[in-house]
């Protein structure tokens, strides 16, 4: 039995279409008839119809047809499906046979032709005599035919062809060879299509015909075998609906036969062929859950059926190849669309296949275990004379058969020999591989990690058992990780097992110690007796011998097992082999732990390496060293115990690098720090334990940062969480669980011995130049040198801020721009014990705010450590946060000459200028002196004085100025125009006398001007007395190029009698000024109101008397009549 025995037939898992023969193509030589096959054959797309075209010479013969069967009475059936049925309906009886000919209508030699064609046919249909194979003729023209009806001739020629060749005219078809072909070449397909359903109706009609001719008694298999043959036609046709319905029936009719031992095997198959077809029609109908449910039921029907016990196994092979083959739908299905999930998909199928395959390579190991003196039977009764079964199913050397009592017992045992000398040849190993490979790939897929690694590790077993022991180790290695990181200790306790079998068959040196490593580790599960035995073997691997084997191994894998050890032996190569623990869990743990998270520079960095180990017995290890960032420690940190390579088991209770099992070990290290280290991070890289010795072999365990291996993340959640109370250990040991790793430490400079004070008087004020005292006092006890002072604005503040401070060390002159925020590594000098310094520094802050200053002085101390000498760079900083506020707040406004707020001034007139400075300051204030810088535009009434020099102000005084200026006619200007500078010049009462004035510059407001057509302003005295006369003289003054016409009168008052023009109208010329002259006579003492003048212009309407009211005073004190006789004392009072 050949291994592909349980494979499916092509035939059943192919999808059958029509069969349709195409002769008269001369496909080689003839390039009309090789475009037309092409046409028909190449880039068939899914949307054409489903026919299979075969070209064939018009005299082939086909199948014969076997005499029509006129009553099944005494008709006993030999079997339920011929092997060669579905092939000879796909691939051998044509459903339509096509007769090609080349023939135009308007052929001059038509008879002849017609004749010619006519005998073709006539020779096809002899060939086919009994089939009900429909025949079609195509003649291929090389003219574009005529409309129907059109073309006379051509309709009378045709309907000759088909009396010639007895066809009817649906069966006639013209193909003209044009550009246009392949549209041609689909019509035909489309008509062929319809013929060949026509076929596959009848046929199917020809089957259902003999079911009345049958009987449940006799003719059971037969009742299977023609419903088997309507859904088979039912697919040919097209018709998957009705196939589906008939499979079903089908399948319950299989499992109506009655089972025995001598035909269990054909029923089985016929089931699985069924079931096959229903699930793979379920799939292309979209109904999944109907696949799933039908192949369940197959399994619970057929699971139970496994024939012959001796033949056993095949029973699990057809097992498996059902789920395989189910598996192989799903998938399919799958890749047209079908949406899976993760726990219903292919790889369950898969798994369940594989399953099958190892039970049918258990089985097959029991039941075909023959001696080596059984031969194979000759002749072999597993051949037949055409070398194919008759039917599906049977066995071979009672074909046809059905008696349920074996006739000859003698050959039936001879043929089971034959199948299980066969088995034994089958390669298990390779199918069962196959199978898990593709459920791993599906589970993979689907995001199913155990799944997958569950499987892995059957494959690894499987390539194991297989002796391809390379391939084992890589798959076993690959899931090695995911049971390490979930702490599946008994499963990766097992692989391990398997593993160091695998590197113990393959002498592979590094992967046989690693695999010990772990197994004496603490996640093995393994028994004492077993963990020392393996212990003793690593001893012997280190001490360059060979290891025992191992147990459970294949005899000849051993014995070339042990050759390859003693050629390793023999040859002299690389005997250190370095181990990465991070990845493994080993036998032996380490944790490095830093005595502090931070050392100053003076004081010696101490820190422990504790080591704790697994095995059964105690070992010995030769050397034990520490890796740092910075390497030039490495050579502080190392521990060495000089032994013989036969000493690492002996003398086991002496030495320091002696390990006992479950006891944990500290070992102290201390260095010295580099002080160019200062400010830096040293950091355990790795700790290296050496096993062996250089002599034999040596095996170097490496823990990447201060210790820790795969499962110590782990463990320590566990110990954090666990309320569990340790016992109590004496007082030199510790728990494990309580070490926590500490694998790197700062080195921080030297604490400095030195004080920093800063004094100053806050807050500062907008660009002064504020004074900052700082004071260093040494309280060393011996000199330190090379003191720097780095002072300033502290780094990393808003931008805007550093642009506008600036740091001198000179307060005797101004900053400016080029003086940086931060002045560093001033040399001070050196102090001695007890001595201080004082620094000024001088700050000149240009904007408003909080800003932080720092103080940083550095200095060098020699100091000893360790009896070694080093010299410490030491430093100490301060910070000090200082408010910049404005020294003063400065008010501007613009009046008229009465005092009278102004929004706008007039051209050539005369206003005043009033600048209040109020001190914000919280200390006194002097200002030196102040100027007014007037703009180009502005021009001053009289002399610009400064009237607040050396005025010293306290918090919340005023100092104010007014000044007289005056505007000329500038035209019309957006915006206003501008006024000038008005400077302070000022510096603090308390600065010393050589501190720099300070000048700030106040941008004063701008003004709209306008001009006014007429100015009238009015000379009087500064007071009147009753009875007296007040003369008042006003002055108009045209302010145009115009010539105005002005209507002066003048209003009457109550407190006044007057003389001069009431009313009057003149004309005054363009910049001349007409003067009005009024006797004004007080009759009431007190603050009066005068007589108001009145001015109209004629030519400008909107001149008013209240513009006029802001250049003329509209009222005078007037004094009452004083005494003749004391005027002294009037004047006095």
């Amino acid at each position: 039995m050949s291994p592909t025995q349980w494979d499916f037939p092509v035939e059943l898992c192919c999808r059958p279409m029509a069969f349709v023969t195409l002769t008269g193509l001369d496909v080689v030589y003839n390039a009309v008839h090789r475009a037309v096959w092409d046409a028909f054959c190449a880039n068939r797309r899914a949307d054409r119809v489903p026919i299979s075209f075969k070209v064939l010479p018009g005299d082939h013969e086909y199948p014969k047809c076997r005499p029509k069967r006129t009553s099944y009475e005494w008709y006993i059936p030999k079997g339920i499906l011929k092997t060669g049925w579905m092939n000879k309906h796909l691939n051998l009886v044509p459903a339509l046979v096509v007769v090609f000919y080349e023939l135009d209508w308007d052929e001059p030699q038509w008879k002849e032709k017609q004749s010619e064609c006519a005998t073709r046919v006539e020779i096809v249909r002899q060939s086919l005599q009994g089939r009900n194979t429909k025949v079609a003729v195509v003649l291929i023209q090389k003219k574009t035919p005529l409309p129907p009806g059109e073309d006379v001739t051509a309709s009378e020629r045709a309907a000759a062809l088909c009396n010639a060749c007895e066809l009817s005219g649906k069966s006639l078809f013209v193909l003209p060879h044009t550009d246009h072909l392949v549209g041609y070449i689909i019509r035909l397909e489309n008509a062929f299509y319809e013929h060949a359903q026509t076929y596959y109706y009848t046929e199917i009609r020809r089957v259902k015909s003999h079911k009345e001719f049958l009987n449940k008694t006799t003719h059971q298999l037969l009742f299977v075998r023609h419903q088997f043959k309507i859904a088979f036609f039912s697919e040919l046709k097209q018709d998957t609906q009705n196939a589906l319905k008939n499979y079903r029936t089908a399948y319950n009719l299989v499992h109506e036969l009655r089972a025995h031992e001598t035909n269990i095997l054909e029923i089985k198959t016929m089931a699985g062929f069924i079931n096959y077809k229903i699930c793979r029609l379920c799939f292309q109908h979209n109904t999944p859950l109907d696949a799933i449910a039908q192949f369940r039921k197959h399994i619970d029907l057929c699971k139970k059926k496994i024939g012959s016990a001796e033949l056993s196994f095949e029973h699990a092979a057809w097992m498996s190849k059902q789920f395989q083959a189910f598996g192989d739908l799903f998938d399919e299905a799958i890749k047209l669309g079908l949406t899976a999930i993760q726990t219903q998909n292919p790889g369950f199928y898969y798994q369940q296949a594989a399953y099958y395959a190892q039970e049918r390579k258990q089985l097959a190991k029991t039941l075909c275990s023959h001696e080596a003196s059984v031969t194979y039977p000759n002749p072999d009764p597993l051949e037949t004379q055409t070398g194919v079964l008759d039917f599906y199913g049977q066995r071979s050397w009672r074909q046809g058969i059905l008696s349920f009592d074996l006739s000859d017992p003698e050959k039936e045992k001879v043929g089971i020999l034959a199948i299980q000398l066969k088995e034994r040849s089958v390669v298990h190993s390779e199918i069962i591989i196959t199978l898990l490979s593709n459920a791993v790939a599906q589970f993979k897929k689907y995001k199913c990690p155990r799944m997958k690694s569950h499987l892995m590790v059957q494959m690894g077993e499987e390539y194991y058992y297989a002796k391809d022991y390379t391939k084992a180790l890589k798959l076993l290695d690959y899931v090695m990780c995911d049971y390490r990181s979930e702490g599946w200790w008994t499963l990766l306790t097992s692989i391990l097992t398997t593993a160091l079998k695998c590197s113990y068959l393959m002498a592979q040196l590094k992967d046989y110690i690693t695999y010990s490593l772990e197994l004496l580790g603490r996640a093995s599960t393994l028994k004492d007796d077993q963990k020392s035995r393996i212990e003793k073997n690593l001893i012997n691997v280190l001490m360059n011998e060979s290891p025992d084997p191992e147990p459970d191994c294949d005899v000849l894998a051993v014995k070339t097992a042990q050759k390859l050890w003693s050629d390793r032996i023999s040859l002299a190569g690389s005997n250190v082999f370095t181990i990465g623990m991070q990845d493994f869990v080993p036998f032996v743990q380490c944790k490095a732990k830093f005595h502090a998270p931070s050392f100053h520079v003076d004081v010696p960095v101490r820190f422990d390496i504790y080591l704790r180990a697994d095995c059964p017995h105690p070992i010995r290890f030769s050397k034990l060293c520490v890796s740092f960032n910075n390497q030039e420690y490495n050579q502080f940190c190392v521990i060495e115990e000089a032994t013989k390579a036969s000493e690492v088991l002996e003398n086991l209770t002496q030495g320091k690098m002696c390990l006992v099992p479950g006891k944990t070990r500290k070992f102290l290290f201390k260095f010295v720090a580099k002080t160019e280290d200062v400010g830096k991070k040293i950091e355990i890289t790795s700790v290296d334990l050496v096993l062996g010795h250089e002599t034999g072999r040596c095996v170097v365990l490496n823990w990447q940062g201060g210790g820790g291996d795969a499962a110590s993340s782990q463990e320590a959640l566990q110990a954090s969480r666990s309320f569990k109370r340790r016992p109590k250990l004496p007082d030199n040991e510790l728990h494990w669980d309580s070490i926590v790793i500490q694998a790197s430490t700062m080195i921080i400079s030297r604490v400095p011995n030195i004080s920093v004070h800063l004094r100053h008087d806050p807050p500062a004020l907008t660009n002064e130049m504020y004074c900052l005292v700082v004071t260093v006092e040494s309280h060393e006890k011996t000199q330190i040198r090379d003191v720097k002072l780095t002072a300033g604005l502290k780094p990393g503040q808003d931008a805007n801020l550093t642009q506008k401070t600036h740091v001198s060390l000179h307060g005797t002159e101004l900053c400016d721009e080029s003086y940086p925020a931060l002045l560093t590594d001033i040399p001070v000098g050196d102090l001695h014990p007890g001595e201080q310094l004082e620094k000024m520094l001088y700050v000149r802050c240009g904007t408003v705010g909080s800003r932080m200053f720092l103080v940083y002085v550095s200095y060098l101390i020699n100091t000893t450590i360790e009896d070694k000498e080093i010299v410490c760079k030491c430093h100490k900083d301060e910070t000090v946060t200082i408010e910049t506020v404005f020294p003063f707040d400065v008010a501007v406004k613009f009046v008229s000459t009465k005092f009278e707020h102004l929004e706008r001034v007039y051209a050539d007139i005369p206003f005043l200028l009033m600048t209040d400075l109020l001190s914000a300051s919280p200390w006194a204030l002097t200002v030196v002196s102040s100027e007014l810088q007037l703009a180009p535009s502005m021009s001053p009434v009289d002399q610009l004085e400064s009237q607040v020099d050396k005025v010293v102000l306290q918090t919340g005084e005023s100092a104010s100025e007014c000044f007289c200026l005056r505007c000329p006619s500038v035209g019309s200007v957006e915006g206003g125009v501008a006024t000038g500078h008005y400077i302070i010049s000022w510096k603090r009462t308390s600065a010393m006398g050589n501190v720099p004035v300070i000048s700030t510059v106040i941008t004063l407001p701008h003004v709209i001007v306008e001009n006014i057509p007429l100015h009238v302003n009015a000379d009087l005295p500064s007071f009147g007395r009753v009875r007296e006369s007040l003369p008042v003289k006003y002055h108009l003054q045209n302010k145009t190029n115009l010539v105005q016409d002005v209507e002066i009168s003048v209003e009457p008052s109550d407190a006044f009698m007057f003389s001069g023009l009431k009313q009057i109208r003149l004309r005054i010329l363009p910049g001349t000024e007409q003067e009005m002259l009024y006797n004004f006579y007080p009759l009431m003492a007190g603050y009066q109101q005068l007589p108001s003048l009145n001015v109209t212009l004629l030519r400008f309407p909107h001149f008013t008397n209240q513009l006029l009211r802001r250049f003329i005073p509209t009222s005078i004190f007037v004094k009452p009549q004083g005494r003749l006789v004391d005027d002294t004392s009037i004047a006095a009072a």
